[in-house]
């Protein structure tokens, strides 16, 4: 039989076994890949023992390799025990690689300090368990391909394509964490695939809000229902300051300033990771003095009851239901920034500041010193006049 060259070795193409001599083959497999092959007799018994794929290892390595097993045949051994031995120990000494579940709690228990609220936490494992836990949960991170996670998302991806667009970018998170801590070398739930998915029209949904001339009438219902007082006064807090719900819930009274009369919130709570200043205006304040007869000094403003528990995300929404208001929480930040808009003459930036959005690119934040507190302060006061019902339209 003649010999390989390693120009061959590179060129040849057509599927089988190529001959070395001694019992050395290339192997070429019907996709084209190369794989070398020993062909020995051990005990009295012909086996085919792997030597390794091509080009990663060499026909010179190879026939190394090769030699090195005939050594070994005449000196009694089992080349082919010998390398079935040394596999077992290196998997026993190698770190078990997690399943696609197990890195996912894992990085949500990493995530949960960054986030201002335990909802974050609670969707990322809630779509992921619906989703992508049936499919991937039980697989190991190494093993997961592409057409895995196409299979977690092709049968939502029309039908829900918010949530399908979500579980992707969580699958795809949990993927770099295997990437990242070596399991992997490539994510395959990245952006690639929105290039074999079909394209989705998303629409933008708005928080249900009220039209502002509405929130004075809305608040008249809340006040004489029969929620708890602690609810309806954070309720009306909310309404007061324009702050998201999280924000109010988790109020405390170590971050209100009697003498500045303001309410500093830490950047750990606010959405944009930056401490945000909230003045109060006189509504505001005597809400929180009637809060302070039930819960102050010390802890939260607004606790859910005895032992200084968070109220619940889902308190306002449902006192909300119950009066037949068809707005969410969040959706009194539109009507303050709507009224805002056709009541006054605000500047944008004053406007922006006061829902803490942040105003400009970031060289523009850069130079932008200023919160605009005192101007703020006069907005909110003329809001709070507003939702009293003692003030009209009339511009700043």
């Amino acid at each position: 039989m003649a010999k390989l060259t390693a120009l061959q070795v590179k060129s040849i193409s057509d599927p089988g076994r190529h001959g070395d001599g001694d019992g050395l083959y290339l192997n070429v497999a019907p996709s084209g890949s190369k794989s070398w092959v020993q062909r020995i007799v051990i005990a009295g018994r012909r086996r085919d023992i792997g030597l390794g794929p091509f080009p990663t290892v060499s026909l010179a390595q190879a026939r190394g390799m090769a030699a090195s097993n005939r050594a070994a045949v005449a000196d009694g051994r089992n080349p082919l025990a010998e390398k079935r031995e040394a596999k077992a120990a290196a998997q026993q000494g190698a770190p078990s690689v997690p399943t696609f579940a197990q890195a996912a709690l894992q990085v949500i228990e990493l995530r949960r300090p960054t986030w201002s609220s335990s909802k974050h936490a609670a969707q990322w494992t809630a779509t992921l368990r619906t989703y992508a836990f049936p499919v991937l949960g039980d697989m190991a991170v190494d093993s997961i391909t592409a057409a895995d996670a196409l299979a977690v998302l092709e049968p939502v991806w029309t039908a829900k394509p918010e949530t399908a667009s979500r579980v992707r970018q969580r699958m795809e998170t949990v993927l770099d964490w295997a990437v990242s801590h070596g399991y992997r070398l490539d994510n395959p739930a990245g952006r690639s695939l929105l290039k074999v998915l079909p394209a989705v029209k998303r629409l933008k949904q708005h928080h249900p809000s009220l039209p502002y001339e509405q929130v004075p009438a809305a608040l008249d219902l809340v006040r004489p229902s029969n929620a708890s007082l602690r609810t309806k006064l954070a309720f009306e807090f909310l309404v007061l300051t324009a702050a998201r719900s999280g924000e109010v819930r988790q109020a405390e009274w170590c971050e209100v300033d009697w003498t500045k009369q303001s309410w500093d919130i830490p950047a750990l709570r606010m959405k944009a990771r930056r401490s945000h200043r909230v003045p109060l205006s006189t509504g505001s304040v005597a809400v929180l003095q009637a809060a302070w007869e039930i819960s102050g000094p010390d802890g939260l403003i607004f606790p859910a009851g005895p032992g200084d528990r968070t109220v619940s995300d889902m308190t306002f929404t449902a006192l909300l239901r119950r009066l037949d208001i068809p707005a969410v929480p969040h959706g009194f930040r539109s009507s303050f920034r709507n009224w805002v808009e056709e009541c006054t003459e605000t500047p944008w930036s004053v406007a922006e500041s006061a829902l803490a959005h942040n105003i400009g690119n970031a060289t523009q934040a850069a130079y932008m010193t200023s919160d605009l507190f005192e101007q703020r302060r006069e907005l909110m006061e003329r809001w709070a006049r507003f939702v009293a019902g003692n003030c009209g339209q009339e511009n700043m």
